[in-house]
């Protein structure tokens, strides 16, 4: 398995923007498609973004389309979520995710590899 580590999360204010990282080692990434997700206090993991292992395709929560925006950098085996616009609705635990396949699944169920999460919390 390939071990995931996020960073990035902080605090900011609604309108602001943060980049997340997810950081991969063990192996390398670019035979994985790539997902962020978030865990809102009291609610279920959602689906945020996802990418194909070769960035050519990617995929996005309708809450978060045309604010969020995923990349990959499999040179340096690292995946970014470049969040504009911030929200107080965004405020959750974002995680990094790895998923041994080809084609992008919004289910936290189809991911293989996880990370520990990183918070985000936007201040309204």
């Amino acid at each position: 398995q390939v071990q995931l580590v996020e960073s990035g999360g902080g605090l900011v204010q609604s309108g602001g923007s943060l980049r997340l990282s997810c950081a991969a080692s063990g192996r390398t990434l670019n035979t994985y498609t790539m997902g962020w997700f978030r865990q809102a206090p009291g609610k279920e993991r959602e689906f945020v973004a996802a990418i194909t292992w070769s960035g050519g395709r990617t995929d996005y929560a309708d809450s978060v389309r045309g604010r969020f925006t995923i990349s990959r950098d499999n040179a340096k085996n690292t995946v970014y979520l470049e969040m504009n616009s911030l929200k107080p609705e965004d405020t959750a635990v974002y995680y990094c995710a790895a998923r041994g396949g080809w084609t992008i699944s919004t289910r936290n169920w189809a991911y293989d590899s996880w990370g520990p999460g990183t918070q985000v919390t936007v201040s309204s």
